[in-house]
């Protein structure tokens, strides 16, 4: 039987849940027949996209183990092509107990370390197992899909062969330039150069005289790079376009080198070649050579371990509550203040710095953390761009300058979308969820601006970090994966503390752990940055407290291990349709709970007080929080929020259409225990409602009519207006010169209280008009072709069923 065959007859033996799971693990290519039956589907699930795809996800015990089964059955038989075709893996089966000798160190080691990598090995292989990336049978043979065995190389850890890199990074002066790096003699020609070099690359001999005579700061580099992965983040390249590489971008060395003397010494001989932004690679033959024990790495028996200090007692979950509180909160306020006065997306693409300002400003709020909420809320389908007129597409709006969406056609505005109405008047962990669920799944890190980029910081950019996900889902399994009530950072010896420092050392040592979850994080450029930056965001959902994973964050660890992020736009959590994916609804119902377990429920009155404020002693109801908005100013959050009202407060909302009758009704029903508002607070409102609309502008000539002669002439005589151009007509009539919007925010401006009057003599209330975005969350299904390739099931759940039951 081939291996095909052997895996379509296991497939058949799996449960349903086992084969939904499998199926919800790995994607199955974009074009192809309709998956009819097993043998169909075990087809697809050994072909290359299926199996590279599932490479993104396996952590790097079981990378390390799939790249020594690779390697061992090319040292058995006999290497393959980078793509093989017609390879029958069956014919490169492995001896199971030689590979777990290998692994545990070649026969070298014994006692505790190489029993321990034993079993680490041992937990690899089976879940490389129920994932079909090692075949069946799992007896003493172990074989792997044929796209493994050519790629034997890469996943030993090396890095390309040097002439194609060097191909694809330089123009002919680089080349030249590498040549008389390596002391060879000078060529006519670019190919005759580049050969040279390759020729000087391949032979070990030559290779080990240079590496020893490098400085020891190349050295140091090699110790790291050799072993793999190959990858280094380094300042030695520029781009010919710029700082961001395009994908068919050539190099050009930095002038001023790259601040590592190391570093530079190794890429003036062709031994670190440039494969994208600020991201080198050491070359195949290099690290072939210098490798001592063989082509396989030896398989660590556990992440790197990272410094920890113990916590206080109670910090963690009382910070956590704290920060969701907060959180939620916030976020409504952002949200609301953008409701209520939308902002235009600039035609390049985001939001303008002075709007963002102006939003975060109104909702208390920092800038970075504006636009944080307003991108998650985007995402999340709350926000969207409004529809230009006599546009057929909404356009997207989003982009940063360096990766900008196509500019709309007409100008367009952020919206509140019709989710925003139910969003808002829910309880604070239903607010929450979607907000979180976006920033599980949505491959950006917003707070993440590098200062060398030269670009201004905006708010709703087009997410396109490849790097986001795998370093967020490695970091929290990470602090997850940390002793419980320990925090990664320093403090004195033995002593627990309430906020631990996570200095640059620490730092690292957590992404190197990050690693031992999700491979990729070795390769991030600026991974530091990065995950202080993913760090300070999840503390900012209450995902983290001091670094420590909450309840909350072991929540959104389970809904990244659930697969969420695959299916991105479509935010499981956020409104998108997960009802045919159990592992996933089982994970975002979990987050719910959790979420709402952390959350106190909201509070639906507040104590007043004489000296004019009112305090919410928790996360205020949304009808709650939109009476004060209305009438009072926020004062001071916490775990108990004060609320101050003014004069000008109470204008405000008679200026909205309030009367006082109606707001004194309002606040005494919201008053803790029905109690009567303090006399203070009813003279405030009776004596500012007394004097409110005194002033009327009437709109159809912008005149401004006053019952008060007296009034009037103030008015007319005022300095603060004279831009307006005032003319009395009659002792009680002013004419303006600024239309009645600009001389009713005039009047405001310099304390007066008008109202506005329309031509018939009635007060017009002045409201937001509540226009709304079309945007809307995508369905799973419209993100990924389904499974039956427009013919059959179309998830994983129903595919199972359909597969099973045939």
């Amino acid at each position: 039987m081939t291996s095909e065959d052997t895996l379509a007859a296991w497939l058949k033996t799996l449960s349903r849940t086992a084969l939904t799971r499998l199926l919800e693990e790995r994607d199955l290519p974009a074009s192809g027949a309709p998956v009819s039956g097993f043998a169909v589907l075990a087809r697809q699930l050994l072909g290359p996209g299926s199996v590279s795809r599932a490479l993104d996800r396996v952590t790097l015990p079981e990378l390390v183990v799939l790249a020594e089964i690779a390697a061992y059955a090319a040292e058995s038989h006999e290497p393959v092509e980078p793509a093989p075709e017609g390879l029958e893996p069956e014919n490169r089966a492995v001896d199971r107990t030689e590979l777990l000798d290998r692994i545990a160190g070649g026969g070298s080691e014994e006692g505790e370390e190489a029993a321990r990598r034993r079993a680490v090995a041992e937990v690899a292989l089976d879940r490389l197992a129920d994932r079909a990336l090692l075949l069946p049978p799992h007896g003493d043979r172990l074989t792997v899909p044929s796209v493994l065995h050519g790629r034997s190389a890469e996943l030993q850890g090396y890095g390309g062969p040097v002439g194609p890199l060097l191909t694809d990074a330089f123009k002919a002066a680089e080349i030249h330039r590498i040549a008389t790096g390596l002391g060879l003699p000078a060529e006519r020609t670019r190919d005759a150069a580049q050969h040279a070099i390759v020729a000087t690359l391949s032979d070990a001999e030559r290779v080990r005289a240079l590496v020893a005579d490098a400085p020891a700061d190349a050295h140091d580099l090699l110790a790291d790079l050799v072993p793999g992965p190959p990858l280094l983040a380094t300042h030695c390249f520029v781009s010919e376009y710029g700082y961001y590489a395009g994908s068919h971008a050539k190099f050009h060395f930095r002038e001023q080198g790259s601040g590592d003397p190391g570093t530079d010494w190794l890429a003036e001989r062709g031994m670190l070649v440039p494969v994208g932004t600020d991201l080198a690679e050491l070359p195949y033959e290099v690290a072939r050579v210098l490798r001592e024990a063989g082509p396989h790495r030896a398989l660590p028996h556990a992440p790197q371990p990272v410094a920890t200090v113990p916590l206080a007692p109670q910090t963690l979950e009382g910070q956590a509550r704290s920060a969701a509180a907060a959180a939620a909160d916030r976020a409504e306020r952002l949200l609301r203040a953008l409701a209520a006065e939308p902002v235009a997306i600039r035609k390049s693409g985001g939001v303008a710095v002075r709007d963002t300002r102006r939003l975060a400003k109104a909702a208390g709020l920092d800038e970075s953390e504006a636009r944080l909420w307003i991108d998650l809320a985007a995402n999340a389908a709350l926000i969207g761009p409004s529809e230009p007129e006599g546009s057929s597409k909404t356009p997207t709006g989003r982009g940063r300058s360096r990766r900008a969406a196509a500019p709309p056609a007409e100008p367009v505005r952020l919206l509140p979308t019709p989710a925003w109405d139910q969003w808002s008047g829910a309880d604070p962990a239903a607010r929450l969820l979607p907000l979180v669920a976006a920033w599980v799944v949505v491959p950006e890190i917003f707070t993440y601006w590098p200062e060398a980029s030269g670009d201004t910081a905006v708010a709703l950019i087009a997410p396109d970090d490849p790097y986001a996900v795998d370093l967020r889902h490695g970091l929290l399994a990470a602090l997850g994966s940390l002793p419980e009530g320990e925090a990664p950072g320093t403090a004195p010896a033995g002593r627990s503390v309430h906020a631990p420092t996570l200095d640059g050392d620490t730092l690292t040592d957590l992404v190197v752990r990050a690693s031992w979850y999700r491979p990729a994080c070795l390769s991030i450029p600026d991974a530091e940055d990065r995950a202080r930056a993913v760090l300070g965001e999840a503390e900012l959902l209450g995902l983290t407290a001091h670094h420590t994973l909450t309840a909350a964050g072991r929540a959104v660890l389970a809904l990244l291990d659930a697969g969420a992020a695959r299916h991105f736009p479509a935010v499981p959590g956020a409104g998108a349709d997960i009802g045919d994916h159990p592992v996933l609804a089982d994970a975002v119902g979990e987050l719910g709970r959790t979420l709402a377990g952390l959350l106190p429920p909201p509070e639906h009155t507040a104590r007043f007080q004489a000296d004019l404020t009112a305090t919410v002693s928790g996360p205020a109801a949304s009808e709650l929080a939109e009476l004060l908005a209305a009438c009072a100013d926020r004062e001071s959050d916490g775990h108990a929020t004060v609320w101050r009202i003014g004069p000008a407060s109470v204008r405000r909302a008679l200026d909205a259409g309030w009367d006082a009758a109606t707001l004194t009704d309002r606040l005494t029903a919201a008053s803790h225990g029905s109690a009567a508002l303090p006399q203070p607070l009813s003279y405030l409102i009776s004596d500012t409602a007394r004097v409110h609309g005194r002033i009327r502008v009437v709109s159809s000539a912008c005149a401004l009519r006053c019952d008060d002669p007296a009034l009037t002439a103030e008015i007319a005589a005022a300095r603060p207006l004279a831009k307006l151009g005032l003319r009395a007509l009659a002792p009680t009539v002013l004419i303006s010169a600024a239309d009645a919007e600009a001389t009713l925010a005039a009047l405001r401006a310099a304390g007066y209280a008008p109202v506005l009057e329309a031509a018939t003599g009635t007060t017009v209330v002045e409201r937001a008009p509540q226009e709304r975005s079309p945007a809307a969350m995508p369905s799973l299904s419209e993100v990924h072709a389904p499974y039956g390739r427009g013919k059959g099931p179309a998830t994983a759940h129903a595919l199972a069923a359909a597969l099973l039951s045939s």
